[in-house]
């Protein structure tokens, strides 16, 4: 089995490239700037059981788009899973947001998805791994969004709408490649802490959390192999893990 994890260099992203690898995956660990963190990773999946490779590529740029789909393909004929992780979260005040900033969030969270995969949209269709799949069913695209797609954040306004139009994709995808092609949304809500929240932001913001905590990376990671390997008829949907936060007034 193989599995594409973009931002696979750190946090949520490792956890998934992980859970993936000792559940059999060989994954490509995609990475912007850390090298290092990418080769943690794949060694961390060489340790889970897994096969791993690290491929770079700033994914804001249509040719580093191009390179990471060019060096999946050079490897692989099959694709069983792609997981769009990659993701800034930067905060920029309504009045303060220039074009150098939306477009690069645009970038990221939704072109960078569409033409990846586009380019991988082959080997998709050639994958396959989940369970009890009907004939001609192939590959799944995961998309990680946030639950800031639906209830903005102060501050955030073009991460939240970057990830609203993510929602979008997903849905349009899931409508125009199935049954072909799976594309299912999760939507995260606190489940690592942004390194500049200090410890009074960080229990304010769990005190919201129906839950009484945050959850962990390894929630999320765990949701993607099942929807990867056990949802056959799961298609067009947002998958929230928040501990209810997403619920409350």
């Amino acid at each position: 089995m193989h599995a594409l994890v973009t931002g696979a260099g750190q946090r949520v992203g490792r956890a998934i490239a992980v859970d993936l690898a000792r559940r059999g995956f060989d994954v490509a660990v995609h990475y912007r700037h850390s090298r290092t963190g990418a080769d943690q990773t794949v060694a961390a999946c060489h340790e889970a059981g897994g096969e791993a490779f690290a491929v770079a590529g700033d994914l804001s740029k249509a040719e580093d788009c191009r390179a990471v789909v060019d060096a999946v393909r050079a490897r692989w004929d099959t694709l069983d899973l792609l997981v769009h992780n990659a993701s800034t979260f930067e905060a920029r005040p309504f009045e303060e947001i220039g074009l150098e900033h939306w477009e690069q969030m645009m970038s990221l969270h939704v072109r960078a998805p569409m033409l990846i995969t586009q380019g991988l949209l082959p080997l998709l269709r050639a994958g396959g791994c989940t369970q009890g799949r009907a004939p001609g069913e192939g590959g799944v695209v995961v998309h990680i969004g946030d639950i800031g797609a639906d209830r903005p954040l102060a501050g955030y306004t073009a991460y939240s709408v970057s990830k609203a139009a993510l929602v979008m994709l997903m849905k349009c995808m899931a409508v125009e490649l199935a049954p072909a092609v799976r594309s299912v949304g999760i939507s995260p809500g606190q489940v690592m802490w942004p390194p500049d929240y200090d410890e009074a932001k960080r229990v304010r913001l769990a005190g919201r959390i129906p839950m009484g905590r945050v959850g962990s990376p390894e929630d999320i990671a765990k949701l993607v192999s099942f929807v990867a390997m056990e949802a056959p008829y799961l298609n067009g949907v947002i998958l929230p893990v928040d501990g209810g936060l997403s619920a409350r007034y």
